[in-house]
């Protein structure tokens, strides 16, 4: 019986692995073996980091809005406490662009939630 080789499947496989390397350097980008581990491991890392990307940016968001509410005389957590009894329903990322381009609106939400606050 002939010895199966794979043929174009196994050479369709590293031809995958081998267009994603495109670029790296030295054998890393040419020898299929080091581009394979190479490959996964930055896959791995693009999985982990679309997650992160998440929490980074939530954390940015909200460095942003207490700043402002600092601004307007008024702590983060008691902002977004008077927002919600206000039922004030805008997300951190909407709150902060409003704290970074449009300063009086951001105030006007801030007196919002002072206001539901001592109520």
């Amino acid at each position: 019986m002939p010895r199966a080789k794979g043929g174009s499947k196994s050479r369709q496989r590293r031809k995958k692995i081998m267009k994603l390397a495109k670029g790296y350097v030295g054998g890393r980008g040419r020898l299929y073996r080091s581009a394979r581990e190479t490959v996964e491991r930055s896959l791995a890392f693009a999985y982990r980091d679309r997650r992160v990307k998440k929490r980074t940016f939530r954390g940015l968001w909200i460095t942003r809005i207490g700043a402002a509410a600092k601004l307007n005389g008024i702590s983060y957590s008691k902002l977004m406490s008077g927002l919600k009894q206000a039922h004030v329903e805008l997300d951190r990322k909407v709150l902060s662009e409003i704290a970074m381009y449009d300063l009086p609106g951001f105030g006007q939400l801030a007196q919002a939630a002072k206001s539901h606050l001592g109520a």
